[in-house]
């Protein structure tokens, strides 16, 4: 008995993988995402008005609650928290 062998395979899926392969290796480097922050961002960046106002308060708090004078009402602290909740 003879066998022959058979000739070259025609693999469809093979032929479609080294065609993306040669596209990619023939395309020219991809571009890159690029980021830009406009001029007025920047300058929002740089203003430092809302954060020193707010290390202001911050140390004025932190004067009285050392110094014993901040006093804390409960029950306007818990009416509060209610109306957040409540959405009012």
């Amino acid at each position: 008995m003879n066998i022959n062998p058979l000739g070259p395979v025609n693999n469809p899926y093979q032929k479609q993988a080294e065609s993306q392969r040669h596209a990619k290796s023939e395309t020219p480097q991809q571009e890159q995402d690029k980021l830009e922050i406009s001029n007025q961002a920047k300058q929002m960046q740089q203003d430092n008005d809302i954060e020193q106002s707010r290390q202001e308060k911050i140390d004025a708090l932190k004067a009285k609650v050392e110094s014993g004078e901040y006093k804390m009402d409960s029950q306007e602290t818990a009416q509060k928290f209610t109306d957040f909740w409540m959405g009012k």
